[in-house]
């Protein structure tokens, strides 16, 4: 009974800013201006699906560059010393201190055709390169903004693997290769999971990244929900993407859990 009691604080702020904004959502999703019933918005999406598709090809892209960035990272500060884990863990979170806009337009600063980068070139005596207005500046602005979130998980698995596993592999004659290959990476597959996933559903719906960094070729559909809620104004087309897409990370959010389920442990067993 007092558990009841205890989680309704929760269950409350979930009616309020969750079920309450999310029925909202579906309202307008199937209603037009007047507030009719209709299909009309949901029947136009079709107009939409090489945006859509563009969206998670490049968040897909963003996602396996954090990966590949993060996962030396996160192994390097879960085997260093207690006292220095912090000390790096620190460097990782502090770009998150600063303003998520903020850290957008400094790369702007950097890429322009007239910014430092160019500028340096120029000293130099090279010719200038076109670093700005690209799907690759669109890319790196989601890598540099939500490299953390690979980072964090991926490390907080990887600090807790026993040890005793590894001197286990090593006892029976593995190579470092064979070490990684065969424990510390099947045992990190739920950190891989949640950092894919952590920068995925932030960097699909993303729209601000491409405002700055991007060209009118690199529009995500993250871009087109914020026009029909601002210049286009229809909320009602607005709120069906958003409703689309939302089903969407959550389908893919299930088959990347469906799929990491016991993986690592079958991966030590096979050992």
């Amino acid at each position: 009974m007092k558990s009841r009691w205890l989680s309704g604080p929760y269950i409350l702020w979930m009616a309020l800013f969750t079920l309450i904004p999310l029925g909202i959502v579906v309202y307008f999703a199937f209603t037009d201006g007047a507030g009719g019933f209709t299909l009309a918005n949901l029947a136009r999406l079709g107009d939409y699906l090489p945006i859509l598709l563009r969206s998670a090809w490049m968040s897909l892209v963003a996602s396996a560059v954090c990966l590949l960035i993060g996962y030396p990272v996160a192994y390097r500060i879960a085997h260093a010393k207690p006292s220095r884990q912090k000390f790096y863990y620190l460097l990782v979170m502090l770009p998150m201190c600063m303003s998520f806009l903020l850290r957008t337009l400094a790369w702007v600063a950097l890429l322009e055709d007239t910014g430092i980068l160019n500028n340096l070139l120029r000293a130099i005596g090279l010719t200038p390169l076109p670093l700005i207005r690209n799907s690759g500046a669109v890319i790196l602005g989601m890598v540099y903004n939500y490299l953390p979130y690979m980072i964090m998980p991926l490390y907080t698995v990887l600090v807790k693997l026993d040890p005793r596993l590894i001197e286990a592999a090593q006892d029976l004659g593995c190579t470092p290769r064979q070490v990684f290959t065969k424990v510390t990476l099947p045992l990190s597959v739920p950190g891989i999971v949640s950092g894919l996933t952590m920068v995925f559903v932030p960097a699909v719906s993303t729209f601000y990244i491409t405002q700055k960094l991007g060209s009118p070729g690199s529009v995500l559909i993250g871009d087109v929900i914020e026009s029909q809620f601002k210049a286009a104004y229809n909320p009602n087309l607005g709120a069906a993407i958003s409703l689309v897409l939302m089903a969407l990370v959550f389908l893919c959010v299930g088959l990347m859990n469906r799929f990491s389920g016991s993986d690592g442990e079958e991966g030590v067993a096979t050992l």
